[in-house]
Parts: C-alpha cells; sequence; structure tokens
C-alpha cells in the first residue's frame, strides 16, 4: 500500500513531454511508462531521488518524462522541488564527450591536432618518465591509451600548475603514480579523469580562454545547451534550476561515508547551495593554460537531459542541428570510429572501470564509448535486457548521479537517463546481465523495450 502511495506521488512530479510525431508513444503507452519509471523510482529496497528519461525512435523523441525531486527538504518536504526539464545535473563523466565537441572544433580551426605532440600545445614537455621517448598526443588522451593515470589524484586547486604535478621533478609530483610503467603511450587503454585534465590545459593554451568560458564559446552556446562548468558563473535562474544530488549516505570530516537506511534521510553530496553561493574555482589573478583540471572538464557539467538531446540530434545528423553545421561530417565520422577494442591475447587494456565494473570497457572511440553488446553475470557493457541495442555515447557516475547517452548512429536510436539520486549502496545492487549498476539496467530497458521496440516489459 505504502509503495502505491509513494508512485502516485511520484507521478504527481512527474512532467512526461508530449512528443509529436509517428514516432511518439500513444498517451495510453506513455502513461504505462511514467508508471514504470515512477515504481523503480520508488522501490522501497533501493530508492531513487529523481530520473530524467528520454528515449529515441529513429531520431525521432518516443518519450521523454521526469520523475522525482531535483531538491529534498527532510525538515520542510513542502519545500522539495520537482525534477522538471530545464533542471540541470552535474551529468559527471558524460562531461568527457561533450569536451570531446570543444577540442574537435579547435582541431578544425587548426588550432590543435589530434596527432602531434601535445608538448608543443602545452608549452611544456609531458612525457611518461618510464618511456621518455614516445610523445603523447590528443588522440590517445581521448582513447585512454595516453598511460596516464589517477593514482597521482586528478584535481588540483588554482594554488597548482599541472606542470608541477606531471612533470618529472616538479614540487608537485611525488611518487610520480600518475604514470603506467606497464607500456608506453599508445598501446594499453585504462579508463581514466587526468587525461581530460591535460585536455583542458592544451585548450586553454591555445585559445588563451579560461575552459569554462571557452567550453561556453564552442559548444554549449552554439548548439543551445544550457548550463556550464561553473556553478559560480551561473545565473540566478540556472542555480534554481540546478539539482542538487543526493544519497542516502553520510560524508564525515575525516573521510569516513556510511550507507544509512532506505527509509532514512536523503544527504546532499553536491551543489547544495540552499545555504550558499558557489565559490569561484578561479582568483581574477588564473592565467589561462596553467592548471586544466581546475574547472572539472572530467566531469563538471552542469545541464539537463534536453542539453544532451540536443548533442545526441546533433552527432546523429553528422555534425548539424536545426539546418546549421556544427561539425564538419567527417570530424563526426572521425570522432565515433574505434580507436581501441580490447584483445585478450594481445592484453592490450583493462576492460574494467575505475571502479572495478568488470567487462565494462571494450572499445572506445575519441572522447566516446562503443557499448558492443556483450553480456555475462555482473559484467559486460550490455545495455538493455535481452541484449539488440549496440551504440555509441558515454556513461557518468559521481556523487550519487548515473547517467547514460548512448545512441546508434545507423538506426538512430538513443537513449538518455540520468538519475540525481541513489538511496542504496549501489555495489551491492550489481548488474544481472552487464557491469551496470542494476538500476540503470532496469531504467534502460524499460525505456528500450515500452518507447523504442514498442513491447511491455515489467519494470
Amino acid at each position: 500500500m505504502f509503495a502505491g502511495f509513494l508512485v502516485a506521488a511520484l507521478l504527481s512530479f512527474a512532467l512526461a513531454m508530449q512528443a509529436s510525431g509517428p514516432t511518439a508513444l500513444p498517451a495510453p503507452a506513455r502513461e504505462a511508462l511514467d508508471r514504470d519509471i515512477a515504481t523503480i523510482v520508488s522501490d522501497p529496497a533501493y530508492p531513487l531521488a529523481g530520473v530524467a528519461a528520454i528515449a529515441l525512435r529513429g531520431g525521432e523523441v518516443a518519450y521523454e518524462g521526469y520523475v522525482g525531486r531535483r531538491r529534498i527538504d527532510g525538515a520542510q518536504p513542502a519545500n522539495d522541488l520537482p525534477l522538471e526539464r530545464d533542471s540541470l545535473m552535474r551529468v559527471a563523466s558524460i562531461s568527457k564527450l561533450v569536451v570531446t565537441l570543444g577540442v574537435l572544433r579547435l582541431v578544425e580551426a587548426g588550432s590543435l591536432d589530434l596527432d602531434r605532440d601535445i608538448s608543443i600545445d602545452l608549452g611544456w614537455t609531458l612525457r611518461n618518465p618510464h618511456f621518455p621517448d614516445t610523445p603523447v598526443t590528443l588522440r590517445m588522451l581521448l582513447s585512454h591509451t595516453s598511460s596516464l593515470r589517477d593514482d597521482g589524484g586528478y584535481f588540483w586547486n588554482n594554488t597548482h600548475r599541472l606542470r608541477d604535478v606531471l612533470h618529472p621533478g616538479g614540487k608537485h609530483h611525488g611518487s610520480g603514480a600518475m604514470w603506467a610503467r606497464n607500456a608506453p603511450p599508445g598501446s594499453f587503454f585504462a579508463y581514466a579523469n587526468l587525461p581530460w585534465g591535460v585536455i583542458g590545459e592544451a585548450m586553454e593554451k591555445v585559445t588563451g580562454e579560461r575552459f569554462d568560458r571557452l567550453m561556453k564559446r564552442l559548444v554549449l552556446e552554439p548548439l543551445g545547451v544550457p548550463g556550464g562548468f561553473s556553478p559560480a558563473d551561473l545565473s540566478a535562474e540556472d542555480l534554481q534550476r540546478l539539482a542538487t544530488l543526493y544519497r542516502k549516505r553520510e560524508n564525515f570530516p575525516d573521510g569516513r561515508e556510511i550507507w544509512r537506511a532506505v527509509d532514512g534521510p536523503w544527504y546532499a553530496q553536491v551543489d547544495d547551495y540552499t545555504r550558499e553561493a558557489p565559490v569561484p574555482r578561479a582568483g581574477p589573478d588564473y592565467v589561462a593554460g596553467t592548471n586544466g583540471t581546475l574547472y572539472a572538464p572530467q566531469g563538471g557539467l552542469r545541464t539537463s537531459a534536453g542539453g544532451l538531446l540536443r548533442i545526441m540530434r546533433m552527432l546523429m545528423n553528422r555534425g548539424e542541428l536545426d539546418g546549421i553545421r556544427f561539425l564538419r561530417a567527417d570530424t563526426v565520422d572521425a570522432m565515433l570510429a574505434e580507436q581501441w577494442r580490447y584483445d585478450a591475447g594481445r592484453r592490450n587494456g583493462d576492460p574494467a572501470s575505475e571502479e572495478g565494473h568488470p567487462g565494462l570497457f571494450n572499445a572506445w572511440g575519441l572522447g566516446n564509448q562503443h557499448f558492443l553488446d556483450l553480456s555475462g553475470p555482473k559484467r559486460g557493457d550490455r545495455l538493455v535486457e535481452g541484449g539488440g541495442f549496440k551504440g555509441v555515447g558515454h556513461l557518468g557516475d559521481a556523487w550519487g548521479l548515473t547517467g547514460t547517452f548512448v545512441f546508434n548512429p545507423a538506426t538512430r536510436d538513443g537513449l538518455i537517463v540520468l538519475v540525481s539520486g541513489i538511496g542504496a549502496d549501489p555495489e551491492k545492487q550489481p548488474g544481472r546481465y552487464s557491469a551496470h549498476y542494476r538500476h540503470d539496467e532496469r531504467l534502460l530497458s524499460v525505456l528500450w523495450n515500452r518507447a523504442v521496440k514498442r513491447e511491455a516489459s515489467p519494470p
């Protein structure tokens, strides 16, 4: 009885957009999908704070819906705010795909080159000290084959220079844990966040612009995508639309993290600006091109599901959106072309993600994952139950957000799912047929079956 009441309450928050055209779900099917998503969100054993979900069928929106909350006030539930179409969320590593678009615009302009030594763009020599004769290139950085690792960290504040971290002998280089010893650059895949700090610094250096402002100019504004990489620079209206990310996990100053009861309170993890305004990451004396990690190119974009939809449509249209050319068609083809594929015999990479999900990463393009529909108990990159959906895109997982942005360029089918908070330890809720979390499997499968395949299935 309680679960049914909760589903009804969540549906009062839901906004299912009235997609038009031949691909749009009929009203009864749309309402059934609304209920299915609300049932997943209200699962008493594994509740979610909110879900934004979009399904494309043949390049057109078949379903768009929003369930749950972007802000939760445990003391005054009347102050809760619903998750809506214009709600902004920190989309975690989906940011990497968006940053790649900015990189490729600079490549088209001749400011960057995928295959030259990135040291030329940085203005200082970047080398793995264990393989000093092998240059690092943008192509390697974008495809996670640069030999950089996250073991030494991947974010530093504006008192640091990235050069002092990565250059042997630099005052913040430490033991050099950020450099792999097992293989030279270009020969081994290992997913990492740090390469995007190097990419961000190169972008700043060749343009003289701060990364967050550069991404606004190069990508977000031309595509009509809301949000940005700097909460401190969002408008008052955008801050009001910004979703706080939640977990039912309490974080302590000494670094301890404890998951609490699923029927207990939600704990804000990031982007809670109800009491204090966001603090600028860079002071007025910051020099562009000295610390590319500052604005979190690896995962700091705040945008909406609708904004990601515009990016997906542009990529589906090979660089064109609303009749305007954003990237050349051959540039998009090169971005989505396979750069690396796991070969167990050659041992040419680590197919597990940084969180240790086995078999999740099997092929990669430039700033995008290739999903090969490989499956096994708690392992593999399969997106939907029963298989049948291969695609390209990116996943996100940080601070309570889990996200999926994936589409098939040939069929023009696509799914976008953003979860704004998880109510139980996701590591204890592994996937049944993949390395994804179980709640992501459920959401992706119900969207695929009801909105794309047009077949009913239990959530």
